[in-house]
């Protein structure tokens, strides 16, 4: 069994192929390339016959590694994310987008890439609500979010009755994404929270807060996402196309918020390519946030 020293923290860890494959992955290195990358190294702990190593010796056998295989912009990369942990920046990281345009998928790649334990959905938040308040009272949080508009009544003159009634079911959700949101900066917890609820200018974001707006290219990349995902989940994609004009629409409507606020827009064709997209628009916002705190990142 190899040891990884933290002198840091005076820990003593047992080596973890997994947790040295994940921290590669973070890189933006293939998971298969990560996973070769990490086997390499086991190896030649093993042909030394290591039995105790630090973490610092962890990385710079990992970074000459990644660079040994012609990967300079994943080490980089690598050291990047190394360095912000050391730090314990916390993060938390908000995917938004219409119904079926892969939010979950891609906070669920994210949190495995970043180490992130908490992922929350915003339907979770708005089940949650429902249990504690009668359709009685609120009733546009007990539907779909691109049917809330039928439950209303006396919808004001003027308005689009679909984005008033999204709207309407947004502002009473947000309340609990907020009251998540606040308990993570308090409690300086790395998160994630995606959903259709998380509608620039209603969530409470501050200098640790990254959001972004998920979307797709065109009705038809949305279909084929519901029918796809209906083969791994109960949610019948008939149910989801029925209504796939209305989805777009709050899409189109999404997307104006996005840029009225400055949230960066990313158009999910491939999750690899999204994926990096994001992190890579966190290397570049990250350290600008920092440097506002008087905090320099030394790599």
């Amino acid at each position: 069994m190899i040891i990884v020293v933290d002198p840091e923290k005076n820990t003593k860890l047992p080596f973890s192929r997994g947790i040295l494959t994940r921290s590669i992955t973070s890189a933006g290195v293939d998971v298969g390339v990560a996973y070769s990358i990490a086997a390499e190294i086991v190896k030649e702990l093993e042909r030394k016959k290591t039995k105790i190593i630090t973490k610092e010796d962890i990385r710079k056998m990992t970074y000459k590694k990644l660079l040994d295989h012609g990967l300079k912009d994943a080490a980089r990369r690598y050291l990047f994310w190394h360095e912000l942990r050391k730090l314990k920046y916390p993060m938390i990281i908000l995917l938004g987008g219409a119904t079926g345009v892969g939010k979950s998928t891609l906070a669920t790649e994210l949190a495995f890439r970043l180490g992130i334990r908490t992922i929350l959905g915003t339907d979770t938040v708005r089940e949650v609500m429902r249990k504690i308040i009668s359709k009685e009272l609120l009733p546009s949080i007990h539907t779909s979010s691109f049917l809330a508009w039928k439950e209303l009544r006396n919808l004001p003159k003027d308005v689009d009755p679909l984005i008033y009634g999204f709207e309407s079911q947004v502002r009473y959700v947000t309340v609990g994404i907020n009251a998540v949101v606040e308990r993570s900066y308090k409690e300086g917890f790395n998160t994630i929270i995606e959903g259709i609820h998380l509608v620039p200018g209603y969530v409470s974001l501050n200098d640790r807060s990254f959001m972004y707006l998920i979307t797709v290219k065109n009705l038809e990349a949305l279909e084929a996402r519901f029918y796809e995902r209906a083969r791994y989940s109960l949610r019948p994609a008939e149910y989801y196309v029925k209504n796939i004009d209305n989805i777009m629409r709050i899409q189109e409507y999404l997307i104006e918020k996005a840029k009225e606020h400055g949230i960066p827009i990313i158009e999910n064709v491939e999750l690899e390519q999204s994926v990096n997209a994001i992190m890579n628009n966190l290397m570049e916002e990250i350290p600008k946030r920092l440097k506002e705190r008087g905090i320099e990142l030394s790599i």
